[in-house]
């Protein structure tokens, strides 16, 4: 397999085509600002965002087709959109919780957006000498990067959106079909809610006799009918997909049911937790309270094994691109001392570094003060500040790998800030600040930040890792990320407050705000004394264990994290990719030397071989899975902005969206392989 270092772009090096224009900056601010503001009603109302790589792409394309623009202006316009969502996230995870905790009466729009506009900006700014070192120097999948490149350039096909190559050998019908099966079924989950999104059981495995008194034994077994879920496994393939699933059979079937024996389920007791437990079992109360306290151990005990691994995970993959980050910050130097460097191709080209470093050192100033200016505590300000700017570079490489390895919508952003909360708390507890309001607002405060940084260099690495596919330039493309972020950060603050004052924060039923709540717990637990850190430090031997025993530790601790749910549909894609892989190698054998990756294959237009054909139609169907689940959730996420509602049953059918997505995983085997099939007969 050819090095990344020449790897043969869509649009080659030695070519230049229009890219960052004004159209395009105008095209990313106005998808920053609508897919962003959707996303930050949608992570404070259900917890989660919907990554706006492949919408803001199919968006940008849709706007700029009628003005010609390149495939390059299209990713630029896609950069922005990416830019809203993933600050939204930071912004939404964080800031919310000054309220819950009681540090703001409200949403505070000025400090909101100054804070979101440091933490993205910083977060932009890191990624630009991380950027070789996580795209260029490791083997990294990057998901969602090959799906939206096979989007790109299925629908573009040339350089502009009026221009299109015929005889590519593999139809875009693919890309087309996955997204109309994804997209309705999609639409029938959380629009119309005929069939239901997830599946949960549990089992009862009998009664125990536990330090004197009888417990019962239960199993939790459960997945998200997910085809975009399906498609990531797909991509990243098998062995990835695996460790995830390992993760989540630690925690889920192994950790979890020796905790409920030892202790037993947890039962819900308030009128929200009631709710949640009849949600859980499809209109049952009795399953679903089982359920329930199997959630509530994971998010109370065995989520923090898996924040425990991440943390250490993550430092551990940072020492060991030591010599790839090294590389980059000797290029840095040199640059900054003014030196001569070797002349690079044109989608080799960052920001200047001397810029870049001297940016990053002067945010400190106006970090400092925003944080002097709420917490009045000069010193204090002072050294966070500067270890905010500083720590934003180690989670933003941690998020940049996680969002490398998984994609960016699967990329646990609030487990990176919750490791960023543990150590804030623990250096603020160690200044003597103990369990005061200011102190939490302070905790909060920084890891806002830095959980903006975080959230933006995943989503910029991913469109970064799309855009060496295309032929993209590094240095517009981080400016275009820039202009994304300044349209945002003021329309976001302006969205959280008013939601704040329409339903108020972390109202139960319009707007829980749970991920808001999870960094208040961290807060409270860790400065009040509170925090379950057997579990934590639990994830950290395990981390330990996997790296002596040579085992990948990001992919098992994000397996621990999520909830089992997303792993097992991210197992079943990989599964299909190994049953199409053995398909592959028994009928053309699996000549290394001969293998073609696929991010080559993601844009491969001309003289593809039989054996490619049937990975470029599994990607391009893939990508159109994620891309179709992903669309529909912004048009579902608006539809809720609106008051809309089309839902059928208050409690939908679990099996028969269990049966089609089975039906999904099927087509996704069959399809790339039914020529085989066809000769075989």
């Amino acid at each position: 397999m050819a090095s990344r270092e020449d790897f043969k772009s869509f649009i080659p090096a030695k070519k230049t085509i229009p890219e960052l224009t004004i159209k395009a900056i105008l095209v990313g601010a106005i998808l920053a600002i609508i897919l962003g503001s959707a996303n930050a009603y949608l992570g404070l109302y259900a917890g989660m965002t919907v990554s706006a790589v492949i919408p803001g792409a199919v968006m940008a394309f849709a706007l700029l087709k009628p003005f010609k623009g390149t495939i390059l202006e299209v990713n630029l316009g896609m950069m922005g959109a990416a830019a809203g969502e993933a600050l939204a996230a930071g912004v939404i995870f964080t800031i919310p919780a000054l309220v819950l905790l009681g540090a703001w009466e409200n949403i505070q729009w000025f400090e909101t957006t100054v804070v979101a506009l440091l933490g993205g900006i910083l977060g932009v700014l890191w990624m630009v000498p991380l950027r070789r070192a996580l795209i260029i120097k490791t083997d990294l999948p990057f998901p969602e990067g090959i799906a939206v490149a096979a989007v790109l350039t299925t629908t573009i096909g040339e350089e502009t959106a009026t221009k299109k190559e015929k005889g590519s050998g593999v139809s875009g019908i693919w890309l087309l079909v996955g997204v109309m099966v994804a997209a309705l079924f999609k639409f029938g989950q959380v629009a119309l809610k005929i069939v239901s999104g997830t599946i949960h059981s549990i089992v009862d495995i009998g009664k125990y006799n536990i330090l004197g008194s009888e417990r019962t034994g239960y199993f939790y077994g459960g997945t998200a009918a997910s085809p975009a879920l399906l498609g990531v496994g797909w991509i990243i393939g098998p062995k990835i997909a695996s460790f995830v699933f390992v993760g989540g059979l630690l925690g889920w079937v192994i950790i979890a049911p020796l905790i409920a024996l030892a202790q037993g389920l947890p039962f819900p007791t308030t009128a929200e937790q009631i709710a949640d437990a009849i949600a859980l079992g499809n209109g049952d109360f009795v399953i679903g309270q089982q359920i329930w306290g199997f959630f509530q151990i994971w998010g109370t005990q065995i989520r923090y094994i898996g924040v425990g691994a991440m943390l250490f995970g993550g430092l551990w993959t940072i020492w060991m691109l030591r010599t790839n980050l090294a590389s980059g910050l000797k290029e840095a130097i040199i640059g900054i001392k003014g030196g001569q460097i070797e002349a690079k191709k044109r989608t080799d080209q960052d920001l200047n570094f001397k810029f870049v470093f001297l940016l990053i050192g002067a945010l400190i100033i106006p970090v400092f003060l925003i944080y002097v200016w709420i917490s009045s505590l000069w010193a204090v300000s002072a050294l966070m500040a500067v270890f905010a700017v500083l720590f934003a570079f180690i989670a933003s490489a941690i998020a940049g790998y996680m969002a490398g390895l998984l994609g960016s919508s699967n990329n646990p952003i609030s487990g990176v800030t919750v490791s960023v909360l543990l150590i804030t708390s623990l250096i603020l507890l160690g200044f003597g600040l103990g369990g005061s309001v200011s102190a939490y607002g302070v905790a909060i405060l920084i890891a806002a930040v830095i959980c903006c940084a975080a959230a933006i260099s995943g989503d910029v690495l991913q469109s970064m890792a799309c855009g060496q596919m295309i032929g993209a330039t590094p240095r517009r493309q981080q400016i275009a990320e820039m202009f994304g972020v300044i349209a945002v950060a003021p329309v976001l603050a302006f969205v959280i407050q008013a939601l704040d004052k329409a339903y108020g924060i972390g109202d139960p039923l319009n707007l829980p705000a749970p991920q808001a709540f999870l960094m208040a717990g961290i807060v409270q637990g860790v400065l009040g004394g509170e925090m379950v850190w057997p579990f934590v430090l639990a994830g950290i031997v395990l981390a330990m264990v996997l790296i002596l025993i040579d085992l990948p530790v990001l992919p098992v601790a994000i397996g621990i994290y999520l909830p089992f749910t997303l792993s097992v549909p991210i197992f079943a894609g990989g599964i299909v990719r190994h049953v199409t892989n053995n398909v592959v190698a028994k009928k053309y054998g699996s000549a290394e030397e001969e293998e073609v990756s696929d991010w080559e294959l993601a844009i491969k237009q001309t003289g593809v071989k039989p054996k490619e054909k049937i990975i470029r139609t599994g990607l391009l169907l893939t990508a159109g899975l994620i891309a179709g689940e992903a669309l529909m959730g912004v048009i579902v996420a608006f539809l809720i902005i609106g008051g809309i509602s089309f839902a059928v049953f208050e409690f939908p059918p679990v099996w028969p969206s269990f049966l089609v997505w089975i039906f999904i995983a099927v087509l996704l085997a069959y399809i790339p392989l039914r020529e085989i099939f066809a000769k075989d007969r």
